[in-house]
């Protein structure tokens, strides 16, 4: 039966298993949304093209499935590059639709054309070098094809997202809906064993080391082995740290966790890395900037090295190792996990990792480089907080990020999202309103005043959706980080940091949504009976001293 492309893509889109899009409308994308109408999708009006993508990077997070946005031409289209560039360096499955002036008038300067002709826009490679797959669809005769390899990329292993522009008229021109019946829409992973002799290296190397010591990447999580590393721990007696991306690779509230490792954390992990370890098991995790100290060669000197991730261009990028296998995670700590049963390998020597913690801070504190002070005691609390109240779990997308990794365990139950790839401020909120759909637990967005101006509005999307939310804003008055880093380096010489805010409470009421303000650890008493967390949207204002700052520098 012969159907209009734009229908077309919508079931394209419908068998690839999208349950929602955002975007907003225009005319050049018209037709797609008219197909939209009858459809399962649903799809959500958004109040910037910038929030739909990082929804539907927030969407594919939670669910691993595959997150979608739609745009018309033009400035619709630009304005999703910061989201797609986020998806890209968070190799997350987010397919784009953009819509393009008809093919009959490109090169002519029609409005809002971008296809690169007679001086317009070149939208394709605008996106180039942050999709995995982008085209300009201009005929119908290779559409089967390029659906083909747009589903390939957005189901392999390694997936990216995906960018499909359509002209108006193409969308509008009818092919047999039977291409539909010969795309390759399964994923398309293969398990593959993990040579037996890797296997016998790696225990052999965890047998010959008094301390192992293992740091959890997101690889760990993306594949799903956080049950057998979680196993290998306990057995072994092997402590757990993790990069940001992976905090929450092993519940944080176990006898083994050390906690995050990385530049904004308290360094407990870091010193146990530095002062105990003998033997570092690397699973997934690139050892990045923020994870390695900057590449602080002292980390790892005299250590012996394991690392293990599925992508080869991450092994020994920054290091070497005694070990480097490319292999899936799963797979990998399921044989190792196996192995060191069957070949009956002993646990390795019992550590108190509380006691470490205890004894760490105790010298963190004596040599005056604790991370926060007596300022930050409410903040902390806030967090204590929501472990207790929420001992079933939730959902937590964070812009802040040094707070929750210092002062927030993940536990098994919980999820969290730090905002790593680009790290653009303002993901948090639409993140959390693409994610908030597909749970039954409660979805907290932590943000900081100056990332919230850049998104406050989509919190009308969340209204207009009835789409549960927390938004907790830390208010300070300023860009935080920008003031500290001009704090410790620049001589207090504060430049374009500071601002002032609106009534926050005054504009929660005007959205209809719940607000509360925290500026004590007292304010937090009752706090549960005061506002629905699961169902309703709410706005929790915590206040810092703008002069307050914890005490870390990139610069170490």
């Amino acid at each position: 039966m012969n159907i209009p492309v734009s229908l077309v893509l919508v079931r394209f889109l419908e068998r690839l298993g999208v349950q929602s899009i955002f975007g907003i409308p225009g005319s050049h994308i018209l037709p797609v949304y008219d197909g939209l109408y009858d459809s399962s999708i649903r799809s959500v009006l958004v109040k910037h093209e910038q929030a739909a993508a990082f929804m539907a990077c927030g969407h594919a997070r939670i669910t691993g499935g595959i997150g979608a946005c739609i745009t018309t031409a033009g400035p619709g289209a630009t304005n999703l590059v910061t989201g797609i560039a986020n998806a890209y360096s968070d190799r997350l499955p987010v397919i784009a639709i953009t819509g393009e002036a008809p093919t009959h008038i490109f090169g002519k300067g029609g409005l809002q054309e971008s296809s690169g002709e007679g001086g317009s826009v070149d939208q394709v490679a605008l996106f180039a070098g942050i999709t995995r797959y982008h085209r300009l669809i201009e005929r119908t005769d290779y559409l089967a094809s390029v659906l083909n390899q747009a589903a390939g990329q957005l189901l392999s292993d390694t997936p990216g997202p995906v960018v499909l522009s359509i002209p108006y008229n193409v969308q509008k021109e009818y092919v047999d809906d039977s291409i539909l019946d010969a795309l390759a829409l399964a994923p398309a992973r293969v398990g593959t064993p993990v040579p037996a002799q890797h296997i016998d290296a790696s225990v052999e190397l965890i047998r010959s080391a008094r301390r192992p010591l293992i740091v959890a990447g997101y690889g760990c999580i993306r594949a799903e082995a956080r049950a057998a590393l979680d196993r290998i721990s306990r057995r072994m007696n092997i402590p757990v740290t993790s990069s940001l991306k992976a905090k929450g690779a092993i519940d944080e509230r176990s006898p083994l966790a050390l906690g995050s490792l990385g530049v904004t954390s308290g360094g407990h992990a870091m010193r146990y890395l530095e002062q105990e370890a003998d033997l570092v098991l690397i699973l997934g995790a690139g050892f990045n900037e923020r994870t390695s100290y900057v590449w602080d060669k002292r980390l790892l000197d005299g250590k012996r090295i394991i690392q293990v991730d599925n992508d080869a261009s991450q092994l020994q990028k920054v290091f070497r190792a005694d070990l480097a296998l490319q292999a899936d995670l799963a797979a990998y700590l399921a044989a190792l996990d196996d192995a060191l049963v069957e070949q009956d390998v002993a646990p390795r020597e019992t550590v108190d990792v509380m006691d470490f913690v205890d004894r760490a801070q105790q010298d963190i504190d004596d040599a005056g480089e604790a991370i926060f002070n007596h300022q930050f005691d409410h903040v902390k609390a806030f967090y204590r907080w929501l472990e207790q109240a929420f001992p079933d779990g939730l959902v937590m997308f964070d812009d802040n990020i040094v707070f929750a990794q210092n002062f927030y365990r993940v536990s098994a139950k919980d999820r969290f999202f730090p905002n790593t790839g680009v790290s653009s401020l303002g993901h948090a909120v639409p993140a959390a309103i693409g994610a908030s759909p597909t749970t039954t637990r409660p979805v907290f967005a932590i943000i900081g005043d100056g990332g919230f101006h850049m998104c406050a509005m989509e919190l009308m999307t969340a209204v207009n959706y009835d789409i549960p939310l927390n938004v907790v804003l830390f208010n300070n008055d300023t860009m935080g980080l920008i003031r500290k880093n001009q704090h410790q380096h620049y001589d207090d010489r504060f430049i374009d940091c500071d601002f002032s805010n609106p009534d926050f409470g005054k504009l929660a009421q005007s959205f209809g949504i719940g607000h509360t303000r925290i500026e004590t650890a007292d304010d937090l008493r009752g706090l549960d009976d005061r506002m629905d967390f699961h169902g309703g949207i709410n706005l929790i204002e915590v206040m810092i001293d703008r002069d307050a700052y914890p005490n870390y520098s990139s610069r170490r």
